[in-house]
This record gives C-alpha cells, structure tokens and sequence, in this order.
C-alpha cells in the first residue's frame, strides 16, 4: 500500500471527534470491495464485516481526529475555540487549520503571553475576516477545523498530521485487502469520538459482542531528552500492548499476537505505556468481559500537527492485523 497517498486521502476528508461523517464516507467506499457487509450505527462507527463461521473478532480503529471547535466570534472577526481532544496551545500557535466548508485560517495569540503561561483561552483563530460580520458569512458558533499541515515522507519514515489515528485505518485497509483464508467472523470497526473518551467503541463492542478485541492504535515514543514513560521504539516493528492506562491486555491474547508475529517473522516488540488511553479500554469491558489486546504503530509527536512513524512499523502493523484475523482461533468455550 501506498500509505502516504493514503493517508492523504484521508486526511483530505474532515473528521473531527464528533462529526466523522466524511471520513467515515471515504473509509467505507476503500473497504466495500474486501467486505461481505459495510453499516453505520447511530453514533457514526463504520462497521466492516467479513464473514466467517469461528468466534467473533473485533478489530477496532477509531477514525476521529482531535481538533477545535469555534465558541465566539469577535467584533474584529476573531475566533476563539475549545479544542475536540487532548490538544496543547503551544503545538497550535502558528498552525494552519481549515474548515468542512474549506475556509482556511491559522492560530494566532492574543497580546503578549509568554510561551510557558499559554492557555487555550489565550489563542484564537485569525481567517481573514474584516469584521464580526464578514467572519460570520464564513463560519459559525460550533463549526469544526482541523489541521491543514501537508503530509510526507522521508527514506523511511512518514510525517502528517493526524497519524493518531488515520494511519491505523490505513494499516485496517490494508489487512483487508491481503485476507484469503480465514475461518473467524471478522469485524472491522472504525470508531468514533476516541479522542472524548472512547465513546464510539463502546455501544460498537456491544453491539458486535466479540469473543477477541483488538484495538490497533498508535502509541507514543519518548521523544529526545525526554521521561521514559514507554517501552515502544520507531523502528521496532508492531508493538503488541501489554497495558496503558486504560486496559492491561488479556495475557492469552498477548501470547497469541507475539506467537503470529513469530511464526510469520513480523517485526514486533512489547507496549507497556503510561500514557494515552485506548479503544481496548471500552471493549474489554463489554459486557461480560471481552478477551483483549491491542496492535500499536510507534507514534512520534503525538497529536502535535506533525506526528511521525516508521513505515516499517506499520507495514509489520497491516501484516500482523491480516495474520491474527487469520489464525485460527479457539471458541470461549475451549479457550485460547
């Protein structure tokens, strides 16, 4: 797969926590052709099913990004936001973001804040208006912007905005396309409103009610100089989860994601992280309990508007998802 092209094209589509629609379109149109059956549920998770006669298997890939929200527009045209997710105001100052109706701006600071003191509050959205009026012609209270940074690569790597989490649902496009022989009844899930709280993958576990979940997410990397507080590397291969701060992952499947990872010598490592949750977190408590585990692409920068990772991860990623929805896998009953 050509994942930048990819991934331009999804990041092309606006899908901001909350109003996925969009992305949730495009994504749909990529995967009808591998699916046995596509649907939406009432919250907007995009449901991609391959049938199979063997336990149920849940791979989960949330398709909202984060991003702000306009909450006032000023007499001078100014807008002020909230932001949709977990967004620093020091990685926004400066950063080009544009509109679902393609109106473009870039984040500007109000007076003379110091850096280290930067609040939310502090910063608005500057498009070109030339008053309250004409910024109102453009734009409304509760209208979504996203990142408009471009997206590249360099000899091994891949930097875009809004890795977190488009390139998961690449790596999910791209196990589709590569699944032959398979006997699991295959779910393929693209959630909404992860960045909120895993709020998408809830009713959607329920709804599938899997016997294995699989969250495939991206996970960060210590970044230069910094606190180690993860074990995933850039360059490692597939970080299969062992715990983040919202799941410790069900030891059998993480036994049997390092024992596909061997068997077809995929490039793998162990994730232990303490920071950033997980769809895993919503699934494997599903409702009598879901065995889960998760399948991580290292992640550099994470949801900075240049986030950054090895191709080499993610192709191991996609191999990894089309072996496990391969395998073949025990009932509930008998075990793993």
């Amino acid at each position: 797969m050509d994942y930048l092209s990819v991934i331009e094209m999804l990041n092309a589509s606006h899908g901001p926590a909350g109003d996925e629609r969009q992305i949730a379109a495009t994504i749909r149109r990529l995967a009808e052709p591998y699916a046995d059956a596509c649907w939406t549920d009432t919250l907007g998770n995009l449901f991609v099913h391959k049938k199979g006669t063997g336990p149920k298997v849940m791979f989960a890939a949330h398709m909202d990004t984060v991003g702000l929200i306009v909450t006032h527009i000023d007499k001078e045209g100014y807008l002020s936001f909230g932001k949709l997710g977990d967004v620093r105001p020091e990685d926004l100052l400066h950063t080009p973001f544009r509109f679902k109706n393609g109106v473009c701006g870039v984040v500007s600071r109000r007076g003379d804040v110091a850096l280290k003191d930067l609040t939310i509050a502090d910063l608005c959205l500057d498009i070109g208006a030339r008053s309250e009026a004409h910024a109102r012609h453009l734009v409304q209270v509760g209208d979504t912007a996203v990142s408009r940074m471009p997206a590249f690569t360099t000899e091994t790597r891949l930097v875009s905005p809004y890795l977190d989490n488009r390139i998961s649902c690449a790596v999910l496009l791209d196990a589709l396309s590569h699944i032959r022989s398979y006997t699991s009844d295959l779910y393929f899930v693209f959630t909404v409103q992860e960045e909120l709280g895993l709020r998408g993958s809830k009713p959607a576990a329920y709804a599938v009610d899997p016997d294995y979940g699989i969250s495939v997410d991206v996970t960060p990397v210590d970044e230069p100089e910094g606190k180690k507080t993860t074990s995933a590397v850039l360059g490692g291969g597939a970080a299969i989860k062992v715990m983040d701060p919202s799941v410790i992952a069900h030891p059998e499947v993480v036994r049997a994601l390092e024992d596909t990872a061997q068997a077809g010598r995929i490039p793998a490592q162990r994730e232990v992280t303490v920071s950033g949750s997980t769809d895993a977190g919503a699934i494997h408590m599903s409702r009598g309990g879901v065995k889960t585990g998760g399948i991580s692409i290292p992640c550099r920068y994470r949801h900075a508007p240049a986030e950054m990772v090895d191709l080499g991860d993610v192709a191991a990623a996609a191999r990894l998802v089309a072996a496990f929805a391969e395998k073949n896998l025990a009932t509930e009953k008998d075990g793993m």
